[in-house]
């Protein structure tokens, strides 16, 4: 269905937009230009300001400087929700879909009837669903429940939801995440017919060969700047991960005091074969040995994370085994796991890892009461001197042990949280984005911690898509969609190993190696 009304200009222009959280800059004067029935890729690494720009582009942040302009006109005042959505709309790797609902009822959700005091004509809302549906050839059935559609068809219902408000610029963050290669494919043939209806796209994913198949203009974000906008065709592979990593501007990098290193290290500690998690990864194995620092390397739906929350207890794969010094770990289970000695750094501390309103002696002892009093009883005096002795080791800084964590610096915070990891003397330590949100002194600090466990003997996974975290690594597997696609020594290149964790194959990267070998 063509869009009757003329287009005036870009479907969305935006120009020197900045943005602070506090200290943070989240974007500074960056800018995009999507045109008309144009498939617009925008790539970057982690802390680009992707998502910072989808929120104001979607008018869910307002920017600090700059201008937005949709169809040549200005962007809709804040908060008024439906000039917003009739010019913009965002599909989320998460899908906003309710399973529950019917495919009509999630297409006109709140919009069921004509008014407050118009009963809903059930009749009338299957009909709408069928004409949207079939405007935009969409085959799917109204009446069937969203739970039942697959993957693909949840997104189609999304996209013509956005359609419905009359958007014809349309966000696609992470598309194929959750997508098989014939469920990529049918999107893109999807995509492909809408654009020649005039739809516009903007295109998130840390698929860069998918950039190639689908996008004709290609924008790249680093460190919350825009870097350079090109025509796909005129961008190759090799230019596109250095504009990403800005490689060539290495010099400019922090030079950490503590970093991987290449050697011999001791006997297998950690033993994982054949690990599988439906919908994160499959057939996983590795071997880690004593005295080292493993890098678990990969970008979003890469599955890297959900490996490490399972070998912490907090998935039970549906294959596999995981062993800690010969001894097999019971999965699915956070109590067999500290009891096989595996410690725990989660992602998120603010959402995992703390209580805020606690105290630092209680959150960094949280994995030891029972060593903190007799008949399980934790006694106050104990639990001060053992929270004392690990702001001491981790040159924690705080008023004191009984101080609300909520008070601490981030950096502070994340000390804590990794106290409490080591506070149970684990053989296997599981960080994942250890150094997530805190400043450059703190992440040396941090990182020195957890290459202290491997300099004593244990064995340490750092599982992050930071490059700073894995350059304390002594070998890095890189993950992409579920799978183990290459293996670095430590000495690897920025470029070498965003080009693995951003899926693309080319005569830089290295050989596949089975990492169940090393």
């Amino acid at each position: 269905m063509a869009d009757p009304s003329p287009v005036r200009g870009p479907v969305v222009e935006a120009d020197g937009i900045s943005k602070r959280f506090g200290a943070t800059v989240a974007l500074s004067d960056a800018r995009i230009t999507v045109a008309p029935g144009e498939s617009h890729a925008l790539v970057g690494r982690n802390g680009a300001g992707k998502s910072t720009l989808v929120s104001i582009l979607t008018g869910l942040q307002n920017p600090d400087t700059g201008t937005l302009r949709f169809n040549g006109e200005p962007a809709p005042a804040p908060g008024d929700t439906d000039a917003w959505r009739s010019r913009v709309a965002c599909v989320y790797q998460r899908s906003t879909i309710i399973p529950a609902l019917t495919v009509a009822e999630n297409l006109f959700l709140d919009r069921q009837s004509t008014g407050a005091l118009h009963p809903i004509s059930w009749k009338q809302l299957r009909r709408r669903a069928t004409e949207l549906l079939a405007d935009y050839g969409v085959d799917v059935d109204p009446t069937a429940r969203a739970e039942d559609l697959t993957v693909e068809q949840r997104q189609f219902v999304e996209i013509a939801r956005a359609l419905s408000f009359g958007a014809r610029f349309i966000i696609l963050d992470e598309p194929t995440a959750k997508l098989d290669a014939r469920g990529i494919d049918k999107l893109f043939d999807k995509l492909r017919d809408l654009q020649r209806q005039g739809v516009a796209f903007l295109f998130i994913s840390h698929h860069l060969q998918e950039v190639y198949d689908l996008c004709t203009t290609v924008t790249v974000y680093r460190d919350a700047r825009h870097i350079t906008t090109a025509p796909v065709a005129e961008l190759g592979q090799q230019a596109l991960v250095e504009a990403m990593t800005g490689e060539s501007a290495r010099g400019t990098e922090p030079t950490w005091s503590v970093s991987g290193r290449s050697r011999s290290a001791g006997a297998p500690l950690l033993e994982v074969t054949a690990l599988s998690l439906t919908g994160a990864y499959q057939d996983f194995s590795l071997t880690a040995r004593a005295g080292e620092v493993v890098g678990l390397a990969g970008a979003a739906a890469s599955g890297n994370v959900q490996l490490g929350e399972t070998l912490a207890g907090l998935h039970r794969p549906q294959d596999g085994t995981v062993t800690v010094a010969g001894r097999r770990v019971r999965t699915g289970q956070v109590p067999a796991a500290l009891t096989a000695g595996i410690g725990f750094v989660p992602e998120d501390r603010h959402i995992q890892g703390l209580i805020p309103q606690r105290s630092v002696a209680e959150n960094a002892t949280l994995t030891v009461t029972d060593q903190l009093g007799p008949f399980g009883i934790v006694l106050p005096s104990r639990t001060r001197a053992f929270a004392q002795r690990m702001i001491s080791d981790l040159d924690i800084k705080t008023p004191g042990a009984s101080t609300p964590v909520s008070a601490l610096s981030g950096g502070n915070q994340q000390k804590v949280v990794i106290a409490r990891a080591l506070a149970t003397g684990p053989q296997v330590l599981i960080a994942i984005r250890p150094t997530n949100g805190v400043d450059i002194k703190s992440k040396e600090s941090l990182l020195g911690t957890v290459r202290e466990v491997a300099d004593n003997g244990k064995t340490a996974l750092i599982v992050s898509d930071e490059l700073d975290d894995l350059r304390v690594c002594d070998r890095v597997v890189a993950m992409f969609h579920g799978r183990v696609v290459a293996e670095f020594a430590h000495g690897w290149s920025d470029e070498q190993l965003v080009a693995a964790m951003e899926g693309m194959a080319g005569p830089t990267d290295p050989k596949e190696t089975n990492v169940s070998q090393h």
